[in-house]
């Protein structure tokens, strides 16, 4: 197992070995933010190398890319020692990085930034935070009662709940199943790359290169999830018509009041597939869960899928900040 000694702090690999401590300060904290949990974190950093170390009585974790390191989450634990446990990751990055520039911290609550930022003007992307550091909003998790998902009630949804009945009406045969990494991870990863290859059809240019530069990591990812399915204890359903895998879902509750849908993928020209499986997956979401909300993540910057989620009606936005130096 490789390890990272910095200013005498030991960083070791993150890897499945990590998960039951990374819980444990997660409990402590009981955010409902997407990324933070094990799994969201483990299946997509396959193509560089995440270390963590419990610092200030807080899990730090730490990804290395290029020689240089940053925090993909910021310190994660009891509130009241994460702004110190802040200070002293940036001391271990700036120890390590050729510059202060690669030093940050990524995906921040909101309520994390208290006791950091000196104050927070409404409507700006930047802020200034103490003498030395900037603090700028990045995407926002979208959240969505569960109960509006599951029901769809109002005219708010009709156009939902015609898409689901015109899918039920022209795919009567169709079946749904639990995902069994053993029986399904041939057929998910066919999906994904027919998914991809029809995505950059209907897909605004100026977004095309953006999105091919993260399909190599979200591919990495899918097979990660199938790999490490049960391990993960992951929830995910398939969707077949006529014995063709047409969508399949994934995810895991976050903490006691929300879940989280992690992967999405169904075939576009199964028109009204996308809707059924988000709203069935929902359901099972909320037997299982007993969940108040569902998070879906951001939208990575994407405009269409900015107005897919904005059109199911949030409850809540989350926003998520990343801390420079400057």
């Amino acid at each position: 197992m490789s390890t990272l000694t910095i200013s005498n702090h030991r960083l070791k690999h993150f890897d499945m070995y990590a998960k039951a401590k990374m819980e444990h300060y997660l409990k402590e904290l009981n955010a409902d933010v997407s990324d933070y949990t094990f799994a969201a974190n483990y299946i997509w950093m396959s193509n560089a190398s995440g270390f963590y170390g419990i610092i200030n009585d807080t899990f730090c974790l730490f990804i290395l890319s290029g020689g240089e390191l940053s925090m993909l989450l910021p310190p994660i634990g009891k509130k009241e020692n994460i702004f110190d446990s802040m200070m002293l990751c940036f001391d271990i990055m700036n120890e390590h990085n050729s510059s202060k520039y690669y030093s940050k911290i990524d995906y921040i609550h909101e309520p994390m930034l208290e006791g950091f930022v000196n104050y927070l003007e409404e409507g700006t992307l930047i802020y200034d935070a103490l003498e030395s550091y900037l603090v700028e909003k990045k995407l926002v998790d979208y959240v969505y009662l569960a109960d509006a998902l599951v029901e769809l009630k109002g005219d708010d949804y009709k156009s939902k709940r015609n898409e689901i009945n015109k899918f039920k009406k022209s795919y009567p045969n169709h079946r749904i199943e639990n995902l069994d990494p053993d029986i399904h991870t041939e057929a998910i990863v066919d999906l994904f790359n027919k998914w991809v290859s029809d995505r950059i059809k209907y897909m605004p240019k100026e977004e095309a290169d953006a999105f091919l530069e993260g399909i190599y990591q979200e591919r990495l990812a899918v097979k990660r999830v199938t790999k490490n399915f049960r391990e993960l204890e992951l929830e995910g359903i398939v969707i077949f018509i006529d014995d063709v895998l047409t969508g399949f879902t994934i995810g895991e509750m976050i903490n006691q009041e929300t879940a989280s849908i992690i992967i999405e993928k169904t075939d576009f020209e199964v028109l009204g597939c996308a809707q059924f499986i988000f709203r069935e997956f929902s359901k099972i979401l909320k037997e299982k869960y007993n969940c108040k909300y569902i998070n879906v993540g951001d939208d990575m910057g994407f405009e269409n899928l900015k107005k897919v989620k904005m059109s199911y009606r949030p409850e809540k936005l989350l926003p998520k900040y990343t801390i420079y130096q400057k």
